[in-house]
């Protein structure tokens, strides 16, 4: 059996931080948890590309389109978005992440969730705070080991299939069929 997994080796790496400025209290030590891991894994300061959107929903946008710029090999993505007492705060979190994953998928590209959801302003400090419970760090050690271990897929490319690993036959499938598929009926001819 072969095991193939990321390094946290940044020192050949680019990466695009993606830092909401809305709870930017919050935000700013997130960001400033990624820079320390990265820089202490050996990235560049000119290695990192940090840009400032105003709030959560936004984030995805920009972060797919770093994502397919391809001149990074991650992106990490930053926010807060603290419960209030309207129905904000399920949308804006459901459709943060479901972009952001998104932007990951379509690219091609690690984009990593480091957007804080969060019931309280102290929760929220409490993951921003020291390094072992920052948000923002985990989120740099994850775009790390991501980036790494798609590099090592990249280069290995076709060798990893010739040696048994079957890839597995996709197509696409209508929204139609997915739900006729769900549903269990079939097409009327």
């Amino acid at each position: 059996m072969k095991t193939v997994e990321g390094t946290l080796e940044a020192s050949a790496l680019r990466f695009g931080i993606v830092v909401s400025k809305y709870n930017e209290f919050v935000t700013s030590r997130l960001l400033a948890g990624a820079l320390e891991v990265l820089t202490k894994a050996g990235a560049s300061e000119d290695a990192i590309e940090v840009v400032r959107v105003p709030g959560a929903f936004e984030i995805p946008l920009v972060a797919r389109r770093l994502a397919r710029s391809g001149r990074l090999d991650a992106v990490i993505c930053l926010g807060a978005v603290i419960r209030g007492e309207t129905p904000h705060f399920e949308y804006i979190s459901a459709e943060a992440s479901r972009g952001i994953a998104r932007a990951g998928w379509e690219s091609d590209c690690p984009v990593i969730f480091g957007v804080l959801t969060t019931e309280t302003v102290e929760q929220a400090l409490e993951r921003a705070g020291a390094p072992e419970r920052n948000r923002g760090a985990e989120a740099a050690r994850t775009a790390i080991e991501m980036a790494t271990l798609m590099r090592t897929l990249r280069a290995a490319g076709p060798a990893l299939a010739k040696k048994g690993a079957a890839r597995p036959q996709m197509r696409k499938m209508s929204k139609v069929r997915m739900l006729r598929k769900k549903a269990g009926t079939k097409r009327k001819r």
